[in-house]
């Protein structure tokens, strides 16, 4: 093996957006290992100025269609708490059921059709369809339930436009979700035990990897954290600490890089890490009993520091939701559903909220005027939150790799899975741009 390598990935495939990955050893020794993110910044905060306060959600989940739903949830809670708008329990109940079908539509795409091509030595999901043919035609009806799920209550998966701050534009019918359950009874829960099968059968060619870190989710008392709670963190030693959602800023600490246009966050440690591992390290105990089985067969406990095992946590996170949302279809359907317009705002002011998306924890916080005006909107996506973690990850990581007599296409593929294992949304964390403005000398009129 050579003691030089030189490592390039430009642009990481199966992850959404453009993220480079960049390793250098000479003579046996790490010169240089990066992360960088070259997408061109966005500027939905921007665009939420000066609209009324019915439009903003309809902007800000465009930052994303893949967590359009979150973003649509994180946006209309946060006007919500803005504008002294208080939902009803139907409201709450539709709207965690809507959040549940995201999270397992996400995660059913990111396992079977981004990640498992690596654990089977597939370049893409495309030649799982002559070797696996029937796992293939169970995942994608997997996914397709997915969609159903959320056009049933949302209105449409990508880009809900039922869901309004104080409620629901239009309430959704009884009889979709009654066929939803049926499906899901006899169709999807049967899948998911195959699909589970394979997982299971694969499991040990998710990577070896430890770097304790700490992690933040939403957490509550009161059910596995997705929708709402509080913010918690969860430190390499155990320890606990909740924050209060108003003072998002005081622990997420945004910065700047000069490699990348996304900011990158921190809060005790060098680095804190979202998503579904951080989910399941700070709210296992909230866990479904079906899923804590699930983590068990898979050998997934918490405190996990292995990052490759992200995607191990979203299987148990797709049993989870998959069980918890038929218990709320189930009491939707033996309640029925009250006519309920939309509350009126009350107040007006600043308010903040924290969801959790697929990727992560993510921050919403606007403000308004008398007129209900948006003054100004703050977004603080799971991806950037995500990102210091990612190069703490490959610091580690490559030397490791290269202390095992890896070769530079094995060091290359680790990286890359260590990437996807994040699943990230690249572009939707990008909102720096570092601007030099010139002072241009006054050309002095000649004529």
């Amino acid at each position: 093996m050579s003691n030089d390598m030189h490592i390039r990935v430009h642009h990481v495939t199966r992850v959404e957006g453009h993220g480079n990955i960049e390793v250098n050893v000479k003579s046996g020794k790490v010169e240089k290992v990066q992360w960088s993110v070259p997408e061109a910044p966005r500027f939905f905060e921007a665009m939420v100025r000066d609209r009324h306060y019915t439009e903003v959600a309809r902007i800000t989940s465009r930052i994303c269609g893949i967590c359009a739903i979150g973003h649509t949830l994180a946006s209309v809670k946060a006007t919500e708490d803005a504008l002294g708008m208080e939902i009803t329990p139907q409201t709450r109940k539709l709207r965690s059921l809507l959040k549940h079908a995201e999270n397992y539509d996400s995660h059913v795409l990111h396992v079977l059709f981004l990640v498992a091509p690596d654990l089977v030595g597939a370049p893409s999901v495309f030649p799982l369809v002559n070797s696996h043919p029937e796992i293939v035609k169970k995942a994608l009806r997997l996914k397709r339930f997915g969609h159903e799920w959320g056009a049933a209550i949302g209105g449409r998966t990508t880009h809900p436009n039922r869901v309004v701050p104080g409620g629901f534009s239009e309430l959704p019918q009884l009889r979709p979700i009654r066929d939803l359950r049926e499906k899901l009874i006899k169709e999807v829960v049967p899948d998911l035990k195959d699909i589970l099968d394979l997982v299971l059968s694969l499991a040990e060619k998710f990577p070896s990897f430890n770097r304790p870190t700490e992690f933040m989710a939403v957490s509550s008392a009161e059910e596995y954290g997705l929708y709402d709670g509080a913010v918690q963190t969860i430190l390499p030693d155990g320890t606990k600490e909740q924050y209060r959602t108003a003072d998002y800023k005081k622990y997420t600490n945004e910065y700047v890089v000069p490699a990348s246009t996304a900011k990158y966050t921190k809060n005790k440690m060098g680095s804190y890490m979202a998503g579904a591992l951080a989910r399941f390290n700070n709210n296992f105990e909230m866990l479904r009993p079906e899923a804590r089985a699930v983590a068990g067969q898979l050998g997934l406990k918490p405190l996990c520091f292995n990052t490759f095992l992200n995607s191990a946590a979203q299987v148990v996170e797709i049993v989870h939701s998959a069980h918890e949302g038929l218990r709320l279809m189930e009491e939707l359907i033996a309640g029925g559903f009250r006519d309920e317009a939309p509350v009126k705002p009350t107040r007006h002011g600043a308010g903040t909220s924290a969801v959790e998306v697929p990727r992560g924890i993510l921050f919403h916080c606007y403000s308004y005027d008398k007129n209900y005006m948006c003054k100004g909107g703050d977004c603080i996506i799971p991806t950037n939150q995500n990102h210091a973690n990612i190069q703490l990850d490959l610091e580690k990581l490559v030397p490791e790799l290269l202390a095992a007599g890896k070769n530079e296409q094995e060091i290359t593929l680790a990286c890359e899975m260590l990437v996807r294992a994040y699943d990230p949304c690249i572009s939707c964390s990008t909102h720096y741009l570092d601007v030099k403005f010139k002072r241009i000398k006054r050309i002095p009129d000649t004529f």
